[in-house]
C-alpha cells in the first residue's frame, strides 16, 4: 500500500504564486527580493493554517535561489533549490520553538549563526511558534537579532503576536496574515478534488470552507476526513450530517414562520432540529448569526459580506427585505439575550421555546 500523504502536505504551495489568499504578503515579499531590500528579521503573524510557515519556506528558498525566474520565483533547478526541495539544505534551518524553547537551545542557535553559509547567499532561520520561547531565550536571542551577520536572516512565525516582547517586535518587519476568504478556500478545494478524482457538490465544499473558519489547513484536513468517510463522493447533505452542521434552510423557514407570527410551526421546526441531534445552544447561536446575516443583507453594498455563493446572497436579500430593519432588530435583541443566558437555564428546551414564542409574538397584530 502506498504511503498516504495528507492533502495539506501534498498540495502545499511551493511558489509565491500558488499561495492561497495572501496576495498582500506575497506581493510585498517579491518586491523586497527584487529590490534587494530584505530586512534582517521577519515576523509572520496570523491564525493557524493560513500560510505563515509555507511563506517562510518559500521566502527562504527564493532568496537563496541562484537563478530566479523573471517573475521573482525560485527556479527549482539550481543546487540550492534542489537541496531545499530534498530537505537537505545546509543554509536553511527550521526550529520549533514549542519544543526548543530554553535558553540553552537559543544559545546553540546563536553560535551557529556566526558560522558563514557553506552554500547559498544567506543562512536562514525559520523559528515557528516563536511566542513559546522563554523570557531567558528571548533575551539570549535579542542581541543577535539586533546586529546579526549580513548573511543571516530570521523568519519568525507566531499565532499569538501579543506574546512577543516589544524589544523583539521592534527589530522585525511584521507581516500580518489574514484569514483566508471562503471563496479562495472553495477554489483550492475544487483544485484538490479535481486532482484527486473526487466527486463533489459545490455546496459541500462551501460547508467545509465555513467550518474551517478561514484556515486552509483545517479545510484540507476536513476534506481528507470526509473523502475517506464518503468514499470520494462529497454531497451537500452528507457533509452537513458528518460535520454536524445545521442546514441554513432551517433558519430561512424559521424566520418566515416568526415573521408571520406562526408560533406553532416555529416550535415544531425546533423539535425537528432537536430530533436531528442538535442542542439548544447550537440552535440559538445559528439563529443569531442568521438574523445578523439578514441585517447585513438589507443593504446591497454589504450583501457581499455574506459568504456562501450568489444564490445564498439572493435568498438572504429577499428575506431581509421581507422582514425589514425594525423587525430584525427586535429578533436579534431577543435571540442574543436568550443565547447569552442559555447556560443559566435549568430546562434548556423550554428556554429556547420561550425565546421562539417571544419572537413570534413580536410579529403578531397588537391589541
Amino acid at each position: 500500500m502506498d504511503n498516504f500523504v495528507v492533502s495539506a502536505r501534498k498540495y502545499r504551495p511551493t511558489t509565491f504564486a500558488s499561495v492561497v489568499g495572501q496576495d498582500h504578503i506575497t506581493r510585498t515579499l517579491k518586491n523586497a527580493i527584487a529590490t534587494g531590500q530584505l530586512p534582517q528579521a521577519f515576523l509572520f503573524c496570523g491564525p493557524r493554517g493560513v500560510g505563515k510557515t509555507t511563506c517562510a519556506r518559500i521566502l527562504a528558498k527564493t532568496i537563496n535561489c541562484e537563478h530566479r525566474t523573471a517573475d521573482g520565483e525560485a527556479c527549482n533547478e539550481c543546487a540550492s533549490c534542489r537541496s531545499f526541495n530534498e530537505g537537505a539544505s545546509m543554509s536553511i534551518f527550521e526550529l520549533d520553538a514549542a519544543s526548543n524553547n530554553s535558553v540553552d537551545n537559543m544559545r546553540e542557535l546563536v553560535k551557529q549563526v556566526y558560522i558563514p553559509p557553506q552554500t547559498g547567499k544567506y543562512k536562514v532561520y525559520i523559528i515557528d511558534e516563536v511566542h513559546m520561547l522563554s523570557a531567558a531565550a528571548f533575551n539570549a536571542f535579542l542581541k543577535t537579532l539586533e546586529e546579526p551577520p549580513t548573511y543571516a536572516k530570521f523568519i519568525l512565525a507566531t499565532t499569538e503576536k501579543h506574546k512577543i516582547i516589544p524589544t523583539i517586535l521592534s527589530r522585525c518587519q511584521v507581516f500580518d496574515f489574514k484569514r483566508i476568504e471562503n471563496e479562495d478556500i472553495v477554489k483550492h478545494l475544487k483544485f484538490v478534488a479535481d486532482s484527486e478524482g473526487v466527486k463533489y457538490e459545490e455546496g459541500a465544499l462551501e460547508v467545509i470552507s465555513r467550518k474551517a473558519e478561514g484556515g486552509l489547513r483545517d479545510a484540507l484536513s476536513i476534506f481528507d476526513q470526509l473523502v475517506n468517510f464518503t468514499g470520494g463522493n462529497l454531497t451537500y447533505q452528507g457533509v452537513l450530517e458528518n460535520l454536524n452542521v445545521l442546514d441554513s434552510d432551517y433558519y430561512f423557514r424559521l424566520t418566515d414562520y416568526l415573521r408571520e407570527g406562526n408560533m406553532s410551526q416555529s416550535l415544531l421546526l425546533y423539535q425537528e432540529v432537536i430530533g436531528k441531534g442538535f442542542g439548544g445552544q447550537h440552535f440559538l447561536t445559528g439563529l443569531c448569526e442568521h438574523v445578523r446575516n439578514l441585517m447585513v443583507s438589507l443593504d446591497p453594498q454589504t450583501l457581499k459580506l455574506i459568504e456562501g455563493g450568489q444564490s445564498l446572497q439572493v435568498r438572504y436579500g429577499q428575506q431581509a427585505q421581507a422582514c425589514g430593519l425594525p423587525l430584525l432588530l427586535k429578533f436579534l435583541n431577543i435571540a442574543s439575550d436568550y443565547e447569552y443566558r442559555f447556560r443559566e437555564a435549568n430546562n434548556k428546551n423550554l428556554f429556547v421555546e420561550v425565546c421562539l414564542m417571544k419572537m413570534a409574538t413580536v410579529s403578531m397584530p397588537q391589541g
